[in-house]
C-alpha cells in the first residue's frame, strides 16, 4: 500500500422509499406529512444526505434533468436549505445541507475543511504520479492538488484510491486523474466512481438516497473546527 499523505411520504429521516433512518438521539419527525405539514424544528443546522449518482446538486435544471431536491423533502427547498459545496452529477456520496451562510463559507474556502473521496479510476498510477498530484498537476483550470493519497488496491486494469483534499474546484478529482497517463498503456486515467466518504468530522453513515440531522455533538464537533457559534431557534 503507497500512502502519500431518493418525495418522502412523510418527513422524517427517511429516503424515497421512507425507510427511516433516525439515529440515536436524533428527533424524529415521522408523522408530519411532507407535501402540507409544518417543517420539523430542526434542533441542529446539518442535513446530511447520500446523493446517487445521476442527479445534479442545484435548485432548479433549466434542461429538467433530475436534481438532490427531486429526492429530498419539500421543506428543504421552500426554507432554504442550500448545499454546502457540490457533487457532480456523475459522483455520489455525503453532501451536507444548512441554513447558514458564515457556515458555507468556512466549510467551502481553501485549506477550510478536509473532504475524504473513493476514487475508482482505469488505468494503473505510478509512484511518481502520487507524488505529483501533492505538488500539483496541470489541467485545462489551471494547477490542482490534493492533499493526501492512498493507493489502496489495484484489480486487473483499475486502481482504487483514497484521496483527502482541502481545497475542491468543478470536476477537480476528475481533471487530476485526466490528466496523469498509465505507465504502460500511456493512455490518460479516468475516473470510474467517485464516493464522498467523510467531510470534516462526519463520516457517510447512511444508505445511499436518505437523509437526517447531525446530531447536537457532531454538529459542535464540525463547527468548533471553524470557531463558528451554534445558533438554535
Amino acid at each position: 500500500m503507497s500512502v502519500l499523505r431518493q418525495k418522502p411520504p412523510e418527513i422524517s429521516n427517511s429516503s424515497a422509499t421512507g425507510d427511516s433512518t433516525k439515529k440515536p438521539g436524533m428527533p424524529d419527525f415521522k408523522g408530519l406529512d411532507a407535501g402540507t405539514g409544518p417543517s420539523p424544528r430542526a434542533r441542529t443546522s446539518v442535513i446530511l444526505f447520500h446523493k446517487p449518482k445521476g442527479y445534479l446538486v442545484t435548485r432548479k435544471d433549466e434542461r429538467e434533468r433530475k436534481t438532490v431536491y427531486h429526492i429530498l423533502p419539500p421543506f428543504l427547498l421552500q426554507e432554504g436549505w442550500v448545499p454546502i459545496g457540490r457533487l457532480d452529477k456523475d459522483s455520489r456520496g455525503l453532501l451536507l445541507f444548512t441554513q447558514d451562510g458564515t457556515m458555507v463559507d468556512r466549510l467551502t474556502a481553501p485549506g477550510g475543511c478536509e473532504k475524504t473521496y473513493e476514487v475508482e479510476i482505469r488505468g494503473r498510477i505510478s509512484d511518481d504520479d502520487l507524488s505529483r498530484v501533492l505538488q500539483g498537476v496541470s489541467t485545462s483550470i489551471g494547477i490542482l492538488k490534493v492533499h493526501r493519497i492512498t493507493k489502496k488496491r489495484e484489480v486487473g486494469p483499475k486502481t482504487q484510491l483514497e484521496v483527502v483534499l482541502q481545497e475542491g474546484k468543478n470536476r477537480h478529482l476528475r481533471r487530476i486523474f485526466h490528466a496523469l497517463k498509465d505507465p504502460k498503456f500511456h493512455t490518460p486515467l479516468k475516473v470510474l466512481d467517485l464516493k464522498r466518504i467523510q467531510i470534516g468530522t462526519l463520516p457517510l453513515d447512511i444508505p445511499v438516497g436518505t437523509w437526517r440531522f447531525s446530531t447536537p455533538d457532531e454538529e459542535r464537533q464540525l463547527l468548533a473546527i471553524f470557531k463558528i457559534p451554534i445558533h438554535r431557534g
